[in-house]
C-alpha cells in the first residue's frame, strides 16, 4: 500500500537503495567468498560490518523519508475527501453534473445557473439550496450516503420539465 502513495521519483530512488543494498548482499553471499575462501578476513571484518550497516542505515532512512513524505500525501488525499466538491450548472431545463458518481460522505455542489430564470438545487428528502439568479453561482452542501440521490431545481414547475438528475454515491 506504501509504494501506491509514492510519486514515481520516490519509487526510482527507493529503488535504487534497494538495489545497492540488494547487490551488496549478494555480492558479499556468493562471489566474494568464490574469490577469497576466508572473506571478509581478519583485516576486512571491521570494513564489511562498516559498510553493512551504512547500507542498512541507508535503507531505513530512505524509507523513513519517503514512508513519511507519504503519509502526508495521504493525509492531504483524505483531507480532499472529506471536502468533495461537484460542478454543477443549471439552464432551463436541463441539470448537469461534473460527476455522476462521488463517494459517501459531505459533498459540497458547486451550482452554476447558466440559464435565464432563477434556479436552486434540491436534494430528494434533503436540504436545498437558495434561489440562485441568472449567470450567479451558489453552493449546497450535504452529507450523503450510500446508494442513488435525486438532484432536482424545487422552484414549481421546473422538475416536471426536466430539470432533474440522479447521483450514485458510492
Amino acid at each position: 500500500m506504501l509504494l501506491a502513495g509514492l510519486s514515481t521519483s520516490h519509487k526510482i530512488g527507493l529503488g535504487i537503495v534497494a538495489i545497492v543494498f540488494i547487490a551488496f548482499a549478494l555480492t558479499s553471499s556468493f562471489l566474494a567468498p568464490r574469490r577469497r575462501a576466508d572473506f571478509p578476513g581478519k583485516n576486512g571484518l571491521s570494513v564489511f560490518i562498516i559498510a553493512c550497516v551504512a547500507l542498512f542505515a541507508a535503507m531505513i532512512a530512505a524509507v523513513e523519508l519517503f514512508g513519511a513524505e507519504s503519509e502526508a500525501k495521504g493525509a492531504e488525499h483524505k483531507a480532499a475527501a472529506a471536502g468533495k466538491t461537484i460542478q454543477v450548472q443549471e439552464k432551463e431545463f436541463k441539470i448537469t453534473l461534473a460527476s455522476s458518481t462521488v463517494a459517501a460522505g459531505t459533498v459540497t455542489f458547486a451550482v452554476t445557473n447558466v440559464g435565464k430564470i432563477p434556479h436552486d438545487l434540491a436534494i430528494q428528502g434533503g436540504t436545498k439550496s437558495s434561489l440562485i439568479a441568472a449567470g450567479k453561482t451558489g453552493k449546497l452542501t450535504a452529507t450523503l450516503k450510500k446508494g442513488t440521490v435525486t438532484l432536482y431545481c424545487s422552484v414549481p414547475g421546473h422538475r416536471q420539465l426536466g430539470m432533474v438528475t440522479k447521483l450514485t454515491v458510492t
